[in-house]
Protein backbone atom coordinates (compact mmCIF):
# COMPACT_ATOMS: atom_id res chain seq x y z
CA UNK A 1 0.00 0.00 0.00
CA UNK A 2 1.05 3.23 -1.06
CA UNK A 3 1.71 5.57 2.18
CA UNK A 4 1.84 9.21 1.24
CA UNK A 5 3.55 10.68 3.85
CA UNK A 6 6.26 8.80 3.32
CA UNK A 7 6.74 10.71 0.12
CA UNK A 8 10.25 13.13 0.41
CA UNK A 9 12.47 14.90 -1.67
CA UNK A 10 14.16 11.12 -2.74
CA UNK A 11 11.30 10.47 -4.60
CA UNK A 12 10.60 10.42 -8.56
CA UNK A 13 7.17 11.27 -10.07
CA UNK A 14 6.22 10.00 -13.34
CA UNK A 15 3.26 11.54 -15.44
CA UNK A 16 1.43 10.42 -18.56
CA UNK A 17 0.84 13.21 -20.83
CA UNK A 18 -2.25 13.13 -22.86
CA UNK A 19 -5.51 12.24 -20.16
CA UNK A 20 -3.64 13.64 -16.87
CA UNK A 21 -1.68 16.99 -17.62
CA UNK A 22 -3.59 18.15 -20.94
CA UNK A 23 -7.19 16.64 -21.98
CA UNK A 24 -7.10 14.00 -24.82
CA UNK A 25 -8.45 14.74 -28.25
CA UNK A 26 -11.25 11.76 -28.56
CA UNK A 27 -10.02 9.06 -31.20
CA UNK A 28 -7.41 11.88 -32.32
CA UNK A 29 -4.34 12.86 -30.84
CA UNK A 30 -3.07 16.08 -29.85
CA UNK A 31 -0.93 17.56 -33.08
CA UNK A 32 -0.16 21.32 -32.12
CA UNK A 33 0.38 23.81 -29.07
CA UNK A 34 -3.02 25.39 -29.64
CA UNK A 35 -4.85 21.88 -29.31
CA UNK A 36 -2.71 21.57 -26.16
CA UNK A 37 -5.31 22.02 -23.27
CA UNK A 38 -4.59 21.51 -19.39
CA UNK A 39 -6.63 20.50 -17.16
CA UNK A 40 -7.39 22.82 -14.54
CA UNK A 41 -5.11 22.66 -11.11
CA UNK A 42 -2.45 20.62 -13.40
CA UNK A 43 0.02 23.39 -13.11
CA UNK A 44 -0.58 24.07 -9.39
CA UNK A 45 -0.46 20.19 -9.03
CA UNK A 46 3.10 20.44 -10.43
CA UNK A 47 4.15 22.95 -8.42
CA UNK A 48 3.32 20.93 -5.30
CA UNK A 49 5.02 18.12 -6.94
CA UNK A 50 8.23 19.94 -7.36
CA UNK A 51 8.71 20.74 -3.27
CA UNK A 52 7.96 16.93 -2.83
CA UNK A 53 10.08 14.97 -5.32
CA UNK A 54 13.05 14.90 -6.52
CA UNK A 55 12.47 14.44 -10.14
CA UNK A 56 9.30 14.95 -12.82
CA UNK A 57 9.78 12.99 -15.62
CA UNK A 58 6.84 12.82 -18.00
CA UNK A 59 6.65 9.19 -20.03
CA UNK A 60 4.27 9.53 -23.12
CA UNK A 61 3.17 7.24 -26.06
CA UNK A 62 2.97 9.48 -29.07
CA UNK A 63 1.73 7.26 -31.97
CA UNK A 64 0.64 10.18 -33.97
CA UNK A 65 4.25 11.02 -35.01
CA UNK A 66 4.74 7.62 -35.68
CA UNK A 67 1.56 7.43 -37.79
CA UNK A 68 3.03 10.51 -40.19
CA UNK A 69 -0.31 12.27 -38.35
CA UNK A 70 1.64 14.53 -35.86
CA UNK A 71 5.18 16.55 -36.90
CA UNK A 72 7.77 16.08 -34.92
CA UNK A 73 8.91 19.76 -34.82
CA UNK A 74 5.30 20.28 -33.70
CA UNK A 75 5.65 17.73 -30.76
CA UNK A 76 8.58 19.41 -29.75
CA UNK A 77 6.90 22.98 -29.61
CA UNK A 78 4.16 21.34 -27.37
CA UNK A 79 6.77 19.88 -24.96
CA UNK A 80 8.93 23.14 -24.95
CA UNK A 81 5.88 25.25 -24.18
CA UNK A 82 4.52 22.83 -22.07
CA UNK A 83 7.38 23.25 -19.80
CA UNK A 84 7.63 26.94 -20.18
CA UNK A 85 3.83 27.22 -18.46
CA UNK A 86 4.55 25.08 -15.89
CA UNK A 87 8.17 26.55 -15.08
CA UNK A 88 6.22 29.91 -15.19
CA UNK A 89 3.74 28.99 -12.56
CA UNK A 90 6.27 27.75 -10.22
CA UNK A 91 6.68 24.08 -11.33
CA UNK A 92 9.57 21.82 -12.93
CA UNK A 93 9.62 19.09 -15.35
CA UNK A 94 13.42 17.19 -15.41
CA UNK A 95 12.51 15.23 -18.44
CA UNK A 96 10.11 14.28 -21.43
CA UNK A 97 10.72 10.80 -23.00
CA UNK A 98 8.43 10.17 -25.73
CA UNK A 99 7.98 7.07 -27.81
CA UNK A 100 6.61 7.62 -31.85
CA UNK A 101 6.94 3.74 -32.02
CA UNK A 102 3.73 1.82 -33.98
CA UNK A 103 4.86 -1.74 -32.76
CA UNK A 104 3.38 -2.73 -29.35
CA UNK A 105 6.37 -5.20 -28.80
CA UNK A 106 8.91 -2.14 -28.69
CA UNK A 107 10.85 -1.76 -25.60
CA UNK A 108 10.24 1.77 -25.08
CA UNK A 109 6.29 1.78 -26.16
CA UNK A 110 4.02 1.79 -22.85
CA UNK A 111 3.01 -0.98 -21.49
CA UNK A 112 6.87 -1.99 -21.62
CA UNK A 113 9.09 0.18 -19.60
CA UNK A 114 11.85 0.65 -21.58
CA UNK A 115 11.20 4.87 -21.19
CA UNK A 116 11.24 4.24 -17.55
CA UNK A 117 14.57 2.44 -17.74
CA UNK A 118 16.21 4.59 -20.62
CA UNK A 119 15.00 7.62 -17.14
CA UNK A 120 16.95 5.28 -14.49
CA UNK A 121 19.79 5.37 -16.75
CA UNK A 122 19.98 9.47 -17.30
CA UNK A 123 19.08 10.20 -13.77
CA UNK A 124 21.15 7.25 -11.62
CA UNK A 125 19.96 7.81 -8.33
CA UNK A 126 16.28 7.51 -9.59
CA UNK A 127 15.38 4.63 -6.53
CA UNK A 128 12.52 2.57 -8.39
CA UNK A 129 11.23 1.65 -4.79
CA UNK A 130 10.61 5.10 -4.43
CA UNK A 131 8.97 6.24 -7.48
CA UNK A 132 5.31 6.98 -8.83
CA UNK A 133 3.57 6.86 -12.26
CA UNK A 134 0.58 8.34 -12.68
CA UNK A 135 -1.69 7.76 -15.35
CA UNK A 136 -5.11 7.67 -17.12
CA UNK A 137 -4.84 4.09 -18.77
CA UNK A 138 -4.31 0.49 -17.80
CA UNK A 139 -1.26 0.64 -20.17
CA UNK A 140 -0.14 3.48 -17.87
CA UNK A 141 -0.10 1.10 -14.45
CA UNK A 142 0.71 -1.83 -16.19
CA UNK A 143 3.95 0.31 -17.55
CA UNK A 144 4.56 1.39 -13.21
CA UNK A 145 4.05 -2.42 -12.98
CA UNK A 146 6.63 -3.48 -15.58
CA UNK A 147 9.08 -0.92 -14.15
CA UNK A 148 8.55 -2.08 -10.42
CA UNK A 149 6.94 1.17 -9.34
CA UNK A 150 3.51 2.36 -7.30
CA UNK A 151 1.03 3.42 -9.64
CA UNK A 152 -2.04 5.99 -9.03
CA UNK A 153 -5.00 6.10 -11.36
CA UNK A 154 -6.91 9.10 -12.65
CA UNK A 155 -9.80 8.23 -14.43
CA UNK A 156 -9.92 11.37 -16.70
CA UNK A 157 -11.30 9.57 -20.05
CA UNK A 158 -11.88 5.99 -18.60
CA UNK A 159 -14.30 6.19 -15.81
CA UNK A 160 -14.95 2.58 -16.74
CA UNK A 161 -12.06 1.03 -15.10
CA UNK A 162 -12.39 -0.44 -12.38
CA UNK A 163 -10.01 1.14 -9.47
CA UNK A 164 -9.80 -2.59 -7.55
CA UNK A 165 -8.31 -3.13 -10.61
CA UNK A 166 -4.80 -4.85 -8.72
CA UNK A 167 -2.69 -3.09 -11.10
CA UNK A 168 -4.00 0.26 -9.60
CA UNK A 169 -2.58 1.23 -5.90
CA UNK A 170 -4.34 4.48 -5.46
CA UNK A 171 -6.89 6.62 -7.53
CA UNK A 172 -7.80 10.51 -7.91
CA UNK A 173 -9.88 12.32 -9.62
CA UNK A 174 -7.26 14.62 -10.67
CA UNK A 175 -3.72 15.18 -10.56
CA UNK A 176 -4.68 18.21 -8.14
CA UNK A 177 -6.52 15.96 -6.05
CA UNK A 178 -3.22 13.89 -5.44
CA UNK A 179 -1.16 16.71 -5.03
CA UNK A 180 -3.47 17.88 -2.23
CA UNK A 181 -3.15 14.46 -0.82
CA UNK A 182 0.55 14.61 -0.30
Amino acid sequence: MLDLKKIDKSWTLFLDRDGVINHEKYQDYVHTWEEFIFYDGVKEAIKIFTVKFKYIIIITNQKGVGKGLTKLENLHIIHDNMRSEVEAAGGKIDKIYFCPDLDETSLNRKPNPGMGLQAVKDFKDIDLTKAIMVGNTISDMEFGRNLGVNTIFLPTTRPEVSLTDKRIDASYHSLLDFANAL
